[in-house]
């Protein structure tokens, strides 16, 4: 018997576009460029052709054996090679668990199959080889193809055996949206438009360095449970040779400042490109870039913002406050010597979607994991999956890190003051049960509003029960029972009833030069005069609660009479608040008070956000595809100094990515205006997402849609 007997495979065609229109892929540039890559999804069938040199397939006399290979040492009992033989049957084996391979039709130089992989399967490259053989050669010589490219198999929110499955109808927002939104800043927030880009041809090969330095095994890249986890490892480089490093102290020479991205694909394109950490990251850059690469890999994913959030960072599910006798806010923790708690502005993390069976019935669905990097979670920085339902119902012995999350929504503003009768050195003198977890936001479905808050939905009964209800309190004990450090914390006594109440009165917003001021109400429900000593300040602050400068504070003595109302109220100028913003301009004001006569002490605190003129960007309504239009964008300076080493930066899906335009320094209150050339190179309804940063003025943005035709 002869070896040129043998079938010689000539190529393989695994069909990229045809396959990626069933698969849900054809969104991927990389499967439109020269020559195309295969991207396909786990559990579903696809098409390939083989063609030879010699002679046709003949049944009776060829072997034809596909190996499809993943990682480096290659297993079938791992689940990290498939092997299926082409017998000339056009049925598919019913076994779903297995890669399978059916004959669709041949000719006299080709022969063209469907093949199946399993809905399990690991999600990455895999590699693909031919080999022929003769059926009555007793020793057994093949010949051997190898396609020449990697093949990506991703996960399969579309095939209900896969462990991401997802409902048909919300898979257009949560894998294929490549544009979103993220609210940012105090309550009650705003929207921030960010470009998820994972169709970009940078992505899925990001994506692939950043799990190849997670150290997972090949086996478990299939299982979305420990990948998410994996993910929210990799988006930070504290441990490892992660994506980004975060940075929240306003100092960004070395770098990018984080307000100034406007989507994922410009970090993970350095991040490739370098393979070196990207500079810098905060809360919802590490979340939109999480939500990139699940969203390519085709695991469902939002993005999530928790508006006044807890870091728990004892486990004690509460966030503790501490007043000196002199009713001082203590700026350490005496009694907490694994770090100081705090109550971020607002946090952002992700959920990601998918069952759960390695918890009991019920748990699946949203998971949360968060990138940014608060607390270790077995020994390195990484947060989730945490199952929405075990958050809610305080299930805190569930994988993974649902205390921590349930503390971030739930926990429980106590407040402390010096006091030598106790063993602690401090009482208790104010518990706040609804602080912590205002509302909990996500991008609504099918919806995008590039100029107001249409497209929000609030998530916070997905979270926990309503604030105020048995049910809500009942979830918290339940996580306090389950939690040794927290229990002692619960056990002590909170103060009883008062007599007097106090108010400070939240301010949600100040337009940036206004004057404001801070207000506290006083009403003496009793029938005696009270003698109140009262501290009242605003101070400015970074969005994760450190204090960066007071700006005003006094104090003083008052006397309220018996069923009687009164006043205390403190304003501050703009000219006493200007100098001493910070990134974002996040204000906080705080009131201490305590009644001489019955020693009974309160406080209360507020944040809210000096709010920046948006950056207004108007574009056609409709473009030509391929062919040049312009943005013009417009703002006012509402500083009275000049604006430094300023920069604008545009991007969208299909029109452009995101680079740094220089631009002058902008004089005080000038406004400024800027035309931007840019050309789509894709049809359809297009965002363009803007960004002006300067040092002295940060995260002014806007955004503009417009439709796209073929010209």
């Amino acid at each position: 018997m002869l070896l040129n007997e043998l079938l010689v495979v000539e190529s393989v065609d695994l069909f990229p576009y045809m396959n990626a229109q069933s698969h849900h892929t054809e969104n991927f540039e990389l499967v439109h460029v020269d020559p195309p890559t295969a991207i396909l999804r786990r559990g579903q069938s696809f098409v390939l052709a083989i063609r030879f040199t010699s002679r046709s397939y003949e049944s009776s006399k060829d072997l034809i054996r596909l190996l499809f290979t993943f990682g480096p040492h290659p297993s079938t009992l791992k689940g990290t090679e498939g092997a299926v033989t082409i017998s000339g049957k056009k049925t598919n084996n019913d076994d779903l668990e297995q890669w399978d391979v059916k004959l669709i039709e041949k000719d006299q130089v080709s022969l063209t199959v469907e093949v199946r992989s399993p809905p399990d399967a690991p999600v990455g490259q895999w590699q693909l080889q031919v080999e022929t053989k003769l059926k009555d050669d007793p020793e057994g010589r093949k010949l051997t193809y190898k396609y020449p490219n990697d093949i990506y198999l991703l996960f399969n929110p579309w095939q209900k055996n896969d462990q991401v499955y997802m409902e048909d109808t919300l898979l257009a927002e949560y894998v294929l949206n490549d544009v979103g939104k993220i609210w940012v800043g105090p309550y009650p927030s705003r929207g921030r438009e960010w470009v998820f880009g994972q169709f970009d041809p940078v992505v899925l090969p990001a994506a692939m360095l950043m799990i190849e330095r997670a150290n997972m095994s090949p086996s478990n890249r299939g299982n979305p449970i420990l990948l998410t986890r994996a993910i929210s490892k990799m988006v930070n480089s504290n441990d490892d040779l992660g994506v980004l490093q975060g940075r929240w102290d306003g100092d960004y020479e070395d770098g990018t400042a984080p307000a100034a991205w406007t989507g994922s694909v410009p970090i993970l394109d350095e991040y490739l490109k370098t393979g070196k950490e990207v500079l810098y990251g905060q809360c919802w850059v590490f979340a939109g870039v999480v939500t990139t690469v699940c969203r390519a890999l085709g695991i469902p994913s939002r993005v999530v913002s928790n508006l006044v959030s807890a870091h728990d960072a004892n486990n004690s599910l509460t966030i503790d406050r501490y007043i000196s006798k002199d009713n001082e806010t203590l700026e350490y923790d005496p009694n907490n010597p694994f770090g100081e708690d705090s109550i971020w502005n607002y946090h952002v993390w992700n959920d990601v979607w998918m069952a759960r069976p390695d918890l009991p019935k019920g748990y699946g669905g949203w998971q949360a994991v968060d990138g940014t990097p608060q607390e270790t979670s077995d020994s390195v920085y990484q947060c989730g999956p945490a199952s929405l339902e075990a958050i809610k119902n305080g299930a805190v012995g569930f994988n993974y890190d649902v205390g921590f999350l349930l503390a971030s929504v739930n926990a429980d503003l106590m407040r402390w003051k010096e006091d030598d009768t106790c063993d602690m050195g401090f009482s208790i003198v104010d518990c706040n049960k609804y602080h912590i977890g205002r509302i909990i936001l996500t991008k609504a479905p099918w919806i995008f509003d590039p100029n107001g808050d249409r497209d929000r939905e609030d998530i916070t009964l997905q979270y926990k029960p309503k604030e105020g209800t048995k049910a809500e309190r009942l979830t918290l004990m339940n996580g306090v029972q389950g939690t040794e450090r927290a229990k002692k914390f619960y056990r002590l006594p909170t103060v009883s009833k008062v007599d007097i109440e106090f108010q400070l009165v939240d301010l949600e917003t100040v337009n940036i030069g206004d004057d404001f001021s801070v207000t506290v109400n006083i009403h003496n429900k009793s029938n005696e005069l009270r003698n109140v000593q009262a501290v009242l300040s605003a101070e400015s602050l970074y969005y994760t609660g450190v204090k960066a400068k007071p700006v005003k504070k006094a104090s003083g003595d008052f006397k309220v009479q018996p069923n009687n109302k009164e006043v205390l109220r403190l304003k501050v100028t703009a000219d006493e608040y200007l100098d001493k913003l910070v990134e974002y301009c996040n204000m906080k004001i705080c009131a201490i008070a305590t009644v001489t006569d019955t020693n009974y002490t309160w406080a209360d605190e507020d944040d809210f956000q000096v709010i920046k003129p948006p950056l207004d960007v108007k574009v056609p309504k409709e473009v030509p595809q391929k062919q040049y239009a312009t943005a013009v964008c417009t703002f006012k300076n509402p500083l009275k100094k000049m604006l430094t080493k300023c920069r604008f930066r545009f991007e969208g899906p299909g029109i452009k990515k995101s680079k740094p335009i220089p631009y002058r320094d902008v004089n005080p209150q000038e406004e400024v205006k800027l035309e931007h050339r840019f050309m789509p190179q894709k049809s359809g309804s297009l965002t363009l997402i803007g960004t002006f940063y300067s040092k002295e003025l940060l995260d002014i943005t806007g955004s503009a849609k417009m439709e796209v035709y073929e010209d």
